[in-house]
This record gives structure tokens, sequence and C-alpha cells, in this order.
């Protein structure tokens, strides 16, 4: 169902005090509804990766409020923050974050045992589903170390899809991948949205990838300048 917000700011003022207080957001505002594949762009420095770390619960100290699935979690204690976390959010890093002495099905289902809803044999076959996705597979039992580095990004994301969270955040995805790979993950992307109507907001500075996406929240001095 679209229309329906999944994610929404209001107001949201973010200050860094090193050893001046700065202001590195301001006054932003902005709705993310069921289904859309948003891309945040902006020069180094403008505040998209800080905004979405507010989003995404993992910064609480921010003027504002942010609502999640129509919750308000502005000033909701850490382990309930945690909770939404893991179940309602999937977050793609431009550094994979896989552990290496894991496997790449054990690394996918990281977020299934942390959520402990399901049993390992169920969380095995659902990480194995998410891996076929990806056309990784026949790579399952590889230990993360044995993986190139697109393969490694692929895992990433199959992780974050492990519990099928609302939405998907991502910063900067395809930072670290050469043009080949950054294609096989915006077109991964472009997938899920088109097919699975899942949700998206990522952050990202290739203006390729961005006019891919459905709409482009665009951000300067700490400001949404355009959406």
């Amino acid at each position: 169902m679209r229309g329906k917000p999944v994610i929404e700011a209001h107001g949201i003022n973010k200050y860094f005090y090193s050893p001046d207080k700065t202001q590195v957001l301001r006054d932003v505002s902005f709705r993310v509804t069921r289904g859309e594949f948003v891309s945040v762009m902006g020069k180094s420095g403008c505040g998209k990766s800080t905004l979405l770390y507010i989003m995404s619960t993992m910064d609480t100290d921010y003027e504002g409020s942010v609502r999640i699935d129509e919750e308000l979690i502005t000033g909701k204690s850490q382990n309930h923050l945690a909770a939404i976390r893991n179940e309602k959010i999937g977050f793609v890093f431009q550094f994979h974050y896989l552990l290496n002495e894991f496997s790449a099905l054990e690394n996918v289902m990281i977020p299934g045992l942390k959520l402990k809803q399901k049993s390992r044999p169920e969380l095995e076959h659902i990480a194995m589903e998410k891996l076929r996705v990806f056309d990784m597979q026949d790579h399952a039992l590889k230990k993360a170390n044995q993986l190139s580095g697109g393969q490694k990004q692929r895992v990433a994301i199959a992780r974050a899809l492990m519990n099928d969270p609302l939405i998907i955040m991502g910063d900067e995805p395809t930072g670290n991948l050469d043009k080949k790979n950054s294609d096989i993950v915006f077109n991964i992307f472009k997938e899920l949205a088109s097919e699975f109507h899942q949700t998206m907001l990522i952050v990202t500075h290739d203006p390729e990838f961005a006019m891919g996406t459905d709409r482009v929240i665009e951000m300067e001095d700490g400001c949404i300048i355009s959406q």
C-alpha cells in the first residue's frame, strides 16, 4: 500500500560540539512513503549521513521529531529503539561489516538470531532464500574473507533483508565498489523497489545512482534544498 508514511522527520536540528557549537542540520523535514525508493544527495559534509543516522535511531541527540511506521520514536529508551532497528530497519553501510569468522549464510542470519522469533533451521532456510535473490547461494558456506568486494556487499544487503524490514537505509552502499559492482547493487535495489515494493532511503554522492531512484532529496549546508 503506497501513500502510508514509513518514516517522517519534522524540524530536525542537530549540533556538533568540537569544541565550538556547529549546526549540521537545520530544520529538516521530509517523509518517505511505503514502496518509495528515495536517495539523499549532496556534497560531502552537507549532513546527509548525519540525517540518516538520526532516522535509523542510531543517533538520538537532536531537536525535532522522528516517526517510524507512524510511531513517535523520539525520546524512546535505547532498548525500545534497538528493537525497532532490529525489526523494522535494514541497514547497508559503505563498508560491508561482515564477520570474517562466519560464513556468508551465518552473516545473513545474524539479524534473525537477534530477533529470537524463529528456530535456527527456519532462519537458515530464510537466509538461503535471501542469498538466492542475489545469486549468492553457491557461496553460502564460504567464509566472508573468501568473497570479493562485490559479493560481500551483496551478502550485506541480503543480511539487511533478513527480517523483512519496513525500510532499508543505506549509507553510500556503492561507495567502495567499482562501476560494474555498483551497477549490480543498484539493480538489486531497483528490483527490490519495483518487484517487492521495498521502501528504501539511500544516501549517495553518485548522481547516476540518484537519478535512477523514484525521488531525490537534495541537501546543502544542513538543509534540504529540493525534494
